[in-house]
């Protein structure tokens, strides 16, 4: 964050507010005139500016002129005497963000420099384009069937609908469509209206009003506003309330609307992508969303395949996701075996190409060696069923006949029963979530059994068969070491040593 920059020729005052500040954890750049101020602003800018209005050698009111000419959206807070007040209602006309009557309460004037300070940051990261649309790889022949749409919508300005599960790339499609449009050079601004509260949402599209109600201590300008000649990008409109989504309507039938708490009908240029992870025909059918909204919005419609129906591409995504997450870290990129990604391909990912990324990432950082192997993937990985349209791959330990060797307890009509730690009663796991695997139906009819027969314990003894096989078979992967195999377990080296005794596995 660059430093906040303060002007007053009182000597007692810069010195008072750059204690403040820094006390806050905020650099400071003080000056004495406006002229020093001019100089510094050739080589640098800050984050927010403080400034006095009367100062020798220049007024607070020019400075603020021609800061706004350099910076527009620089926040600029005025300090000013009393007998100033009409000189800081023309500063707050002509742009600054605040004013602050002297003398004032420290506390006060911190407050007041951080909200400047967030609002300047939150104007940053809306009204920055990127530089560069984030990389989109697939092979598939689904996905090239996204890549020509992406193609053929390039000089077209007309709305676009993106429709897919969570996580298969909605946002870098939209990114795409905006790049290659004859707005690329226009800002592209992204909100999730499933992510804001309904009371805050309004603002957010629209912007606000200075005092249009508690808190709004300024005017602020909405997304729409922000987006002005690029492209809007609406994700999960399909839970946009439905109040607003008549406001929406509006916008998008001839570019105006009101700022909250505005008077003056404002006009907007900009490109509308709406996403959703919904079926929007069963939310009209089900009152929840505007049928008129939905046509206006589902002029192109454009889906994207869920990560299992392009398997083809797991691999290439796979080394290019190790890559990018060792470059994040600074560490070496790890490479990977066909076998373990045969076992990737094999999965479901219910998170698709974000579930993906998150597990290159944590391979980065938890696979012990430089190879992957299968048996450094993560839990849910090792637990999931590998799907009938993957490639074989090997297999997971046999927990189950560890398990019932090592308790003598009977097995479940198609094999031995074991439950993972994040499958038991009340937790949900990543392989329910996929689809019920053969050792949890065991698990099921076991259970079932024991209960109906009235036996007593079913917890504690399916309970000792499983915690009984994980720590047998991690022991038998790291060669009997214990604080080793508490750690692939996840678990503490005391609570290894206990179980180990209580389950009788020291014999």
């Amino acid at each position: 964050m660059k430093p906040i920059w303060v002007v007053d020729d009182d000597h007692s005052i810069r010195f008072v507010l750059e204690k403040a500040l820094v006390r806050e954890q905020f650099t400071v750049r003080t000056f004495a005139n406006p002229r020093e101020v001019m100089k510094a602003l050739d080589e640098d800018s800050p984050q927010v500016l403080v400034s006095d209005i009367r100062m020798p050698g220049g007024s607070g009111i020019d400075l603020l002129t021609a800061v706004k000419a350099r910076h527009p959206g620089l926040p600029v807070i005025i300090m000013t005497a009393f007998s100033d007040l009409d000189s800081a209602v023309s500063a707050f006309q002509g742009g600054a963000f605040e004013y602050l009557p002297k003398p004032f309460d420290l506390n006060t004037a911190v407050d007041l420099i951080r909200r400047a300070v967030e609002e300047s940051l939150r104007e940053e990261v809306a009204e920055v384009a990127p530089v560069q649309a984030p990389e989109m790889l697939g092979q598939a022949t689904a996905m090239q069937d996204v890549f020509r749409a992406i193609g053929r919508l390039s000089q077209s300005q007309v709305t676009v609908m993106i429709t897919g599960e969570s996580g298969t790339g909605k946002e870098l499609v939209a990114r795409a469509l905006h790049k290659h449009s004859p707005r690329g050079q226009g800002p592209f601004i992204a909100i999730n209206t499933a992510a804001i509260p309904k009371d805050l949402l309004e603002s957010e599209l629209f912007g606000h009003e200075r005092g249009a109600f508690t808190g709004a201590q300024t005017t602020r300008r909405g997304r729409f506003e922000q987006a002005d000649g690029g492209t809007l990008f609406l994700d999960e409109i399909g839970d946009m309330p439905f109040d607003l989504q008549t406001r929406l309507l509006r916008v998008l039938s001839d570019g105006q609307f009101y700022r909250v708490g505005g008077h003056q009908p404002l006009k907007t240029n900009v490109r509308v992508i709406a996403a959703t992870h919904q079926n929007l025909e069963e939310r009209v059918r089900q009152g929840g969303f505007r049928e008129d909204l939905f046509h206006r919005l589902n002029v192109i419609r454009l889906r994207l395949p869920a990560l299992r129906e392009r398997r083809e591409d797991i691999p290439m995504l796979t080394r290019f996701f190790l890559g990018k997450s060792a470059r994040e870290l600074g560490v070496d990129a790890k490479r990977i075996t066909e076998p373990a990604l045969e076992r990737l391909a094999g999965f479901d990912f219910p998170g698709n190409v974000r579930q993906l990324e998150n597990v290159c990432h944590w391979l980065t950082v938890m696979a012990p060696a430089q190879v992957v192997e299968p048996k450094d993937l993560p839990p849910e990985l090792m637990a999931a069923p590998v799907s009938a349209s993957a490639p074989s791959a090997p297999s997971a330990p046999a927990f189950g006949t560890l398990a019932a060797e090592m308790s003598g307890q009977p097995v479940g009509p198609s094999g031995p029963i074991a439950v993972p730690a994040s499958a038991l009663p009340g937790e949900p796991t990543a392989a329910v979530m996929v689809g019920t695997p053969a050792w949890l139906a065991d698990l099921e009819r076991e259970a079932r059994r024991r209960l109906e027969a009235g036996e007593e314990g079913v917890w504690d003894a399916l309970t000792r068969q499983f915690e009984g096989c994980l720590i047998h078979t991690a022991l038998e992967l790291t060669r009997g070491r214990r604080i080793e195999a508490a750690q692939r377990l996840g678990i503490g080296r005391n609570t290894i040593t206990r179980k180990i005794q209580e389950l009788g596995l020291d014999d």
